[in-house]
Order: structure tokens, then C-alpha cells, then sequence
């Protein structure tokens, strides 16, 4: 049964989700350090505009081949790890608006999940995150990865196939926003997670699952006509 929550109560649950993922630190106290530090790198050398950003958390940070796995496109890895939806958001202005990206990748909410976040706020989160970004950057293309399944946090399985639906659901809205399923292709034939995909922690990838992820992923920018060099 899929349970309708009011506005105002998404967001106030979205509130305590967000101080709960910082551990009573504010987003700014937890990332400067990780956010100034892409900020030195701007300065040393400014990623071109109309590019593809990747934006989220240790997945994303982890991808350090990014760059080899696109050479067709423009590509920029604002990853930060730990990181839960909210986070994103909170740091738009910094990391996202600077680079009028053409399109943005973004994977987050498997920690918001396994911090105890319902499905329901993730996805009205990651809806805020859309929000703030079209108001900013006009009617960006925003591809969402599916929350991976990580062996190591299989327990919340249900939660995450909940929250992927949901923002699956939401994706559907509006042509310029996507769904890019990693989920599934993760799982082997007795649907339980592919564990030559991940490192001895069993939670981060090794380069046979980004190597699975860089196909997936480029199958989709090609879909959707991502803008190349």
C-alpha cells in the first residue's frame, strides 16, 4: 500500500532527516572541507560549462575513472562521500549552479536510507533538489541512479526498491528528468546482490562495477541525447 503523506509533514520529516544525516552537525560544519576543496580546484582549473555533472555521494566520489569511462563528453565529479540527499541541495549554490551543466547525474539516498530516512523523504527530497535546480539553471535534464544493492545493507532492500519506485514514479512526470536503473542489473539469477561487483567492504564498487555502471550510464546519455565534446 503506498502511503500519501500531506506537504507540510513531507517536510518536516525531511527536516529531521536532514539534521539526523549530519549527526547533529550542520551540512556546513560536516562538508566545507570537501566542498572548499572543489572549490580550489575550480580555481585552478574551471570545468567547462554545458558539461555533465555527477553529483552525490561516496559512489560518485569513488568513480575516479569517470573521466576515461565518458572521453565523448564534459564531464565533472562533485561526489562527496557520506553524503544524503539533503546535502546536495544544501550546497547547490556551490557545486552545481557555478557550472551550467547541460546535465546532471545524481546518486544519493542510500545513506539517508540506511540512516533510518523513509522512502517517502528521500524521493521528496531528491524532488526538492529538482526544485532548486530548475529555478537556478532553467529546464535541466536530471538523471536520478538508483540506490545500488549493496550487500552489506541488504536488510533495507525494501526500503530502497520503495524509494527507487518512488522516484522512478516521479521521473516519469516530466520528460526532462530520468531514471537510470542500476538496481536490478546488480542482482545475479537468485536476486541477491552480484558480490564480484564490490570491494572486501561490500558496500563501495571495484572497477567490474563501475565498469557495469559506465555501460549503463552511457546507454543513457546516449537516450537522451546528452550534449558531447
Amino acid at each position: 500500500m503506498k502511503i500519501h503523506l500531506l506537504p507540510g509533514i513531507l517536510v518536516s520529516l525531511a527536516l529531521v532527516a536532514c539534521a539526523a544525516a549530519s549527526n547533529g552537525q550542520s551540512p556546513a560544519d560536516r562538508w566545507e572541507p570537501a566542498i572548499a576543496a572543489f572549490e580550489e580546484a575550480d580555481q585552478e582549473a574551471f570545468p567547462p560549462e554545458d558539461g555533465i555533472l555527477f553529483i552525490g555521494s561516496s559512489s560518485i566520489r569513488g568513480w575516479r575513472s569517470l573521466e576515461r569511462d565518458f572521453p565523448e563528453y564534459e564531464v565533472i565529479n562533485r561526489g562527496f562521500g557520506g553524503s544524503w540527499v539533503s546535502d546536495c541541495t544544501y550546497f547547490i549554490d556551490r557545486i552545481v549552479v557555478p557550472y551550467s551543466p547541460k546535465v546532471i547525474v545524481f546518486y544519493a539516498g542510500e545513506n539517508d536510507v540506511n540512516g533510518g530516512t523513509a522512502p517517502e523523504v528521500v524521493s521528496a527530497n531528491f524532488e526538492r533538489f529538482v526544485r532548486e535546480s530548475r529555478e537556478k539553471l532553467g529546464d535541466i535534464h536530471i538523471a536520478f541512479i538508483s540506490m545500488k544493492p549493496s550487500p552489506s545493507r541488504w536488510h533495507l532492500v525494501d526500503a530502497k526498491r520503495e524509494g527507487n519506485a518512488l522516484i522512478r514514479e516521479f521521473t516519469e512526470t516530466d520528460p526532462n528528468l530520468s531514471y537510470i536503473d542500476v538496481f536490478e542489473p546488480m542482482l545475479g539469477a537468485e536476486g541477491t546482490p552480484r558480490e564480484e561487483l564490490f570491494i572486501g567492504d561490500e558496500l563501495h564498487m571495484n572497477e567490474t562495477g563501475y565498469a557495469l555502471w559506465t555501460e549503463i550510464v552511457g546507454e543513457h546519455l546516449e537516450e537522451i541525447e546528452a550534449p558531447k565534446k
